[in-house]
């Protein structure tokens, strides 16, 4: 399916090989209509916005949501587990979801990467697809409610994903003194300064590993288990 692919895509760290892919996302979406109409006019606001400015700059934007404030991490088990050894177990599981279908992460990339996620998604049947996204709508939901509050487009990729998904979740209210406390310097300092979950090896959110390294993601076909 097209168009978990195209969000993928759209989610992950901007290169400018997804800028000049850009006119092809759109048809694929389009061609595919998976979306609603109100949710693929939602969505021309971030392709606009990827259009319209410089890679560095929107790439400084990416950094500044995802990599650097918590609360809007793409890493899905960073909501549910947070720094706990779950969290450990959780990403063996799904790894080894992925390797039971024939695939591996071709990056270094944590397996609960929302773009990886849907790599993957993108390659199984619908109704499976559905399912498994259902299971993450209510961290969807809440990324999406953040992003809106601070006037993001990626929002609207979000809100796509949990329609997608088919699964009804309560709506989230962001209070402004919790974004402006995420937002503080001084509170992400303190946050950033404490000791990793994994040790000082492990890829994540805040390693800033994505910015020229990451690509948009793919799966290497291996032998099906």
């Amino acid at each position: 399916m097209k168009t978990f692919k195209v969000l993928a895509a759209l989610l992950d760290y901007p290169q400018q090989e997804l800028i000049d892919a850009l006119p092809e996302l759109a048809q694929a979406l389009d061609a595919e209509k998976l979306l609603k109409p109100e949710e693929r006019r939602a969505l021309e606001e971030l392709f606009a916005e990827l259009r319209g400015n410089e890679l560095m700059t929107l790439q400084e934007k990416y950094v500044s949501l995802f990599d650097r404030v918590r609360s809007l991490s793409l890493h899905l088990f960073e909501h549910v587990h947070g720094e706990s050894r779950d969290r450990g177990q959780a990403l063996v599981d799904l790894q080894q979801l992925y390797a039971r279908h024939g695939f591996t992460l071709a990056s270094n990339e944590l397996p609960d990467y929302l773009p990886a996620f849907l790599e993957f998604l993108a390659q199984r049947p619908f109704k499976e697809a559905q399912g498994l996204l259902a299971d993450t709508a209510h961290i969807l939901q809440a990324i999406a409610a953040r992003l809106a509050k601070r006037g993001s487009t990626y929002g609207a990729a979000l809100r796509a994903l949990v329609a997608l998904s088919g699964e009804k979740v309560d709506t989230v209210v962001v209070d402004d003194a919790e974004v402006r406390k995420e937002d503080d310097p001084a509170t992400l300092d303190k946050l950033w300064q404490e000791a990793p979950a994994f040790g000082a090896g492990s890829a994540s959110c805040a390693s800033g590993g994505k910015q020229g390294e990451v690509s948009v993601i793919q799966f290497h076909r291996g032998a099906a288990r």
